[in-house]
């Protein structure tokens, strides 16, 4: 940092930064870098100021300066460094001067520039010239500290009223300004929720650039924070309400003896705890003969700016720089991390286009933070799970020999970039550069026909030059060369139509085709036609006046930015009618028609999907005129017909990069303007050959170079799902548009039905139509409905046989939709129910909606439309239950029960199956269906079925099955006594389980079997006897069961179980003594337990005492 020297041996010592002259360089300032508001090593600690002085001195410059307040007088005339406004032009030949009276003219000292003769102009004080006079650069770090402040809802308030005409900012206190130099406070006001907070900001400043800030309010970040930007504004709008100071060597130089020691003391009485030991320490060297401040003349001033050899340029805290990258990269797993991460990158790239010099050396410090991530190495050699990017990059860097091109080969080819070629100079140089000499023989014409300059270079890298002069600041000359790039594309694309043509006979014959481009352009590392395409839309794009310099500043702000583009004027080298908006409309639908393959990875997968929708975005933002859909047609007729070299051509690559997302956007542009083309653009675009099996293969044989790709059987494509998306969107799009159409919603159905393999998305595109066809404004469009039904028929047919989460939603859908088109829909879909359905949803779900009363009502059917339907509906009832009795058998008894013959079939087919397929859960289920119909026989027919499936063991006391049993035995008991002794055995074959048993037992003896008949008369009679059978067969097994279970039941019993096996013997005694011999045959029960188990000591005391 620069340094302003003092008194020195009674003579004035040399100020270097004092002046210089610079008037003659461009006025574009350029933008603040990302500043930070921690405070910049003070100037007075920089080791360098000794050597400027001297060179200063070495040149023969200190002859000129007798007084302090002349060498800085002499500073207005140097302005800055890049030339002062012109605003401020005009205030140093108008402004009176606001140094003091004895301000002396300094003698000619070879540095000022020459002055014109007559009445001297009074000069503006240096600071009206060094510091930033445009409020457009400040701007474009106002937005980023918005997102670093501690209160960002309070700074609107610090932006909008700063600097304001007629309106005195009440959060905003000047200081002054001391030489290069300022200085003052910023409150925020207080909030809800905050305190007031006052804030010094301190800013030093050097040939319209920010050299230093420091702020007290803490903030640590790579933005200025919104104090030093509130400060700047408020200095640069009102620069007349600045009070200006010499700096402050030269104000001392004004002093004699006295008042030096009175300023002195003053200043130490006043900061007497800060300076004190510092003024000693200074004070105790100067008196020190040998000490180091003495062998060095003059000294360090902080407002005195730089020297004249310094290089200025805007303020950078590197540390924060590094230290902000070190962070975003360890939160490396966030999307918010890479976010800010582009942020940087594009901070960098705007640094560049407006040349400040702080732009490399940001980028530098970014790459190397990048490098030295210690994780990096460490993945590396842990082996550890990277993303495709990562693995890309550290497997190229491994190797150098690689034959394809790879991001490492690149970086080196652009280091052997010139641009010392003769006709690419004339191209950027100048807008009249032509040959109207034309001779067609060779491929790569410097000229084409009309004379305008042609560039042939592999198209990233010319693209590469373009957004190189964008970058750094060169608009103009990146405009020209990227409008011979787009002549040159257009050029090659006419010869390519030309060559295919010839060609066109003998390729489909084959039916093969090859990718022209292995690189793609949209999706490219360097992105070639979104800088062309940005380049060109840049010179035709109008800002509205009042956002004139402050765009980005107020975008932040809540506020909206007015954007037009218009057809400028043509340039000279333009066909009549294209202006600079044509073309990038036209080199945009190049690129984004251009057949390519599908790159490797998912990065670079995703990239070209998210390249190629951002570009379409930016394409809706121009509304379309005639000019613009005559250039949407010539591109989708040269799309057709261009073969290889187009992703809409006749045969394309297997592998090549789908073309669903363009077609969409082309086809909604064309559509109210050339239909036929609009459909015939977008039919073409639905395949998607990656998942057809004969999908055409790479040809290795072609000429003129044409790179060739062999396809792989199973591709990685990770975008898929993303992809077959972007398909299902555009087929939804044409059946919109289509409806009415009967020809072409035909054609549209045709296209899904061949193209689309997913029926999630067939699905969706099924139930799209429905909802368009059925608006409610309007009456159904059957033809629309059709082609929604037949999408669902196909859904059902190809989820049929597998597994779809939402197929039973499917399949209620199809048959909502089959009810809007009508009974014959219904019928017909029964009718093939096998080819759609399982046996289960047709009886459950389609026989059972379609026999439902809501339906006859939606369909208003008659006697005979719904016997038809009926017929049909048992049909498919039947036919079901004879494939899949289990789940089918219930539903089909309940569809023909209102028809005898079919009803009698149905349960026929359940017998038949109830000995060898059907479970005793699914024939209890029937056979209680049949009971609560009211037929109680064919009912205790399917129980005893049942129970022959059934075994319950002794210790399935809650098996859920019990309470069929239970139901068995008690319609049994009710039909009579009959059918109660044939189903008693097989329960005693079935159920082991002792309290089953004994529960049914004591059901039997309450009631007289047959109490309640068939017809519902009763039945007199007597209990039957324990005694006989029989129930004398079911109290035998249950007493059987109860001395089986208790010995089971010992053999691993626990003492905390003991009082329940009590409980459970109780319940035996019960049980035992309805026999008339019971009581003896519990007492011997007992007896032998009690000498069986005896070492159970507890356990049998226990059972005596309840017992005996």
């Amino acid at each position: 940092m620069a340094r302003r020297a003092g008194r020195d041996s009674g003579r004035a010592a040399p100020d270097p930064a004092a002046g210089r002259s610079v008037p003659d360089l461009p006025l574009q300032l350029p933008p603040p870098p990302w500043g930070c508001c921690r405070s910049a090593r003070p100037r007075a600690q920089s080791p360098c100021w000794t050597s400027r002085l001297g060179r200063w001195r070495r040149s023969g410059r200190s002859s000129g300066w007798r007084s302090g307040s002349s060498g800085f007088r002499s500073r207005c005339s140097a302005g800055s460094s890049t030339g002062p406004s012109p605003a401020v032009r005009g205030r140093s030949a108008c402004t009176p001067p606001s140094t003091p009276a004895q301000m002396t003219p300094p003698p000619s000292s070879g540095v000022s520039p020459p002055r014109p003769a007559g009445p001297r102009t009074p000069l503006l004080p240096p600071t009206r010239t060094a510091c930033p006079s445009a409020g457009a650069s400040l701007c474009l770090t106002a937005a980023a500290s918005i997102t670093s402040c501690k209160s960002p809802h309070r700074l609107p308030l610090l932006f909008t009223r700063c600097g304001r005409p007629g309106l005195t900012p009440p959060c905003l206190c000047l200081k002054g300004c001391s030489g290069f130099h300022l200085s003052g406070t910023v409150t925020e006001p207080a909030m809800q929720s905050e305190p007031e907070t006052v804030c010094n900001v301190a800013i030093s400043f050097d040939r319209c650039k920010i050299t230093s800030v420091t702020c007290s309010c803490g903030n640590k970040d790579i933005f200025y924070c919104a104090h030093v930007v509130a400060l700047s504004l408020y200095r640069i709008r009102k620069p007349d309400q600045v009070k200006l100071h010499l700096p402050i060597s030269e104000t001392l130089f004004q002093m004699n003896r006295d008042q030096l020691q009175k300023f002195v003391q003053y200043l130490i009485t006043v900061h007497h705890t800060e300076v004190l030991p510092t003024a000693q320490k200074l004070a105790d060297e100067i008196l020190s003969q040998n000490s180091e401040i003495n062998q060095v003349h003059g000294a360090p001033d902080p407002t005195a700016g730089a020297s004249i050899d310094d290089e200025n340029c805007w303020h950078l805290d590197e540390e924060q720089v590094q230290e902000q990258v070190k962070l975003f990269l360890s939160q490396g797993g966030y999307h918010g991390s890479g976010k800010q991460l582009n942020l940087l990158f594009a901070k960098v790239r705007e640094m560049l286009k407006m040349r400040d010099s702080n732009g490399a050396r940001m980028l530098t410090l970014i790459t190397e933070q990048f490098m030295a991530d210690p994780r990096l190495s460490l993945w590396r050699q842990q082996g550890t799970t990277m993303t495709d990017k990562y693995r890309q990059l550290w497997d190229e860097l491994d190797s150098s020999n690689r034959p394809h091109r790879t991001v490492f080969t690149r970086a080196i080819e652009a280091c052997d970039l010139h641009w010392q070629d003769s006709h690419l100079q004339h191209i950027i140089s100048s807008d009249l550069y032509a040959n109207y000499c034309y001779h067609d023989d060779t491929e790569n014409l410097l000229f084409d026909s009309q004379g305008w300059p042609l560039w042939h270079e592999h198209v990233p890298t010319a693209c590469a030059r373009v957004d190189a002069l964008r970058s750094h600041g060169y608009p103009r000359e990146a405009l020209r060369l990227a409008i011979a790039i787009v002549n040159t594309l257009r050029r090659q694309q006419q010869k390519q139509l030309e060559m295919f043509r010839a060609q066109k006979k003998e390729l489909l014959h084959r039916g093969v085709t090859s990718i022209t481009n292995l690189e793609g352009w949209v999706g490219h590392p360097l992105d070639p036609i979104g800088t062309l395409f940005s380049s060109l839309m840049e010179a035709c794009r109008v800002d509205d006046e009042s956002f004139h310099g402050f765009s980005d500043f107020t975008e932040h702000m809540g506020q909206c930015k007015s954007l037009e583009y218009h057809h400028l004027p043509a340039h000279k080298l333009f066909e009549e009618g294209e202006s600079y908006l044509t073309l990038a409309v036209e080199v945009a639908l190049i690129g984004l028609g251009q057949q390519r393959i599908m790159p490797d990875g998912l990065y670079a997968q995703e990239k070209v999907c998210r390249n190629e929708e951002q570009l379409i975005s930016k394409l809706q933002e121009i509304e379309l005129d005639d000019t613009l859909v005559k250039i949407f047609r010539k591109q989708a007729v040269f799309l057709l017909e261009a073969g290889p070299y187009s992703g809409l051509g006749e045969v394309t690559h297997r592998e090549s990069v789908p073309m669903h997302t363009f077609a969409k956007y082309l086809f909604t542009s064309l559509l109210p303007h050339d239909a036929e083309l609009a459909y015939k653009t977008a039919l073409r675009a639905m395949r998607l050959l990656v998942l057809e099996s004969t999908a055409p293969s790479g040809d290795m044989s072609r000429p003129h170079h044409i790179a060739s790709v062999v396809p792989n059987r199973y591709p990685r494509w990770f975008t898929l799902s993303h992809i077959e998306s972007q398909q299902c969107e555009l087929a939804s799009t044409m059946l919109t548009a289509a409806k009415g159409d009967v020809q072409r919603l035909e054609t549209v159905l045709e296209s899904i039905q061949k193209n689309i393999h997913s029926s999630s998305h067939i699905f969706k595109l099924a139930q799209d139509a429905f909802k368009i066809a059925t608006l409610m404004d309007s009456l159904p469009d059957i033809t629309l409905l059709k082609v929604s039904l037949e999408l669902g028929l196909q859904v059902m047919r190809m989820t049929l046989s597998t597994l779809n989460w939402r197929r039973r939603e499917m399949v209620r859908w199809l048959v909502t939709c089959a009810t809007e088109v009508g009974v014959y829909a219904l019928d017909s879909i029964m009718q093939n129910w096998f080819t759609l359905f399982t046996p289960t949803e047709a009886t459950s779900i389609v026989a059972t909606t379609v026999m439902s009363n809501s339906t006859i009502v939606r369909l208003h059917l008659d006697c005979h439309q719904q016997e038809k339907l009926a017929s049909s509906a048992r049909t498919l009832a039947l036919q079901c239950a004879m494939k899949d009795p289990q789940n089918c058998a219930l539903s089909a008894l309940t569809l023909c029960e209102k028809d005898h013959i079919a009803f009698e079939t149905a349960y026929q087919i359940v017998l038949d199956a109830a000995t060898t397929g059907m479970s005793y859960s699914q024939l209890f289920t029937i056979a209680r269906y049949m009971e609560h119909r009211g037929y109680p026989m064919r009912a205790y027919k399917l129980a005893t079925l049942a129970m022959t499936h059934l075994n319950l063991s002794y210790n399935q006391d809650t098996h859920p099955a019990i309470n069929d049993v239970l139901w068995a035995c008690a319609l049994s008991h009710s039909l009579g006594k009959n059918e109660l002794a044939a189903i008693i055995p097989l329960v005693v074959k079935s159920v082991k389980c002792a309290t089953v048993l004994s529960d049914i037992l004591r059901r039997c003896t309450l009631t007289t079997p047959g109490m309640v008949g068939l017809h519902g008369r009763r039945n007199s009679g007597k209990l039957m006897s324990l005694d006989k059978a029989p129930l004398r067969q079911l109290l035998d097994a249950t007493i059987g069961a109860y001395i089986n279970t208790t010995h089971s039941r010992l053999t691993h019993i626990s003492p905390r179980h003991y009082s329940e096996f009590i409980e459970f013997l109780s319940k035996a005694r019960e049980t035992f003594l309805m026999a008339h011999d019971g009581h003896i045959q519990f007492t011997q029960f007992i007896d032998n337990l009690k000498q069986i188990y005896k070492g159970k000591k507890k356990l049998m005391m226990l059972v005596r005492e309840r017992f005996g």
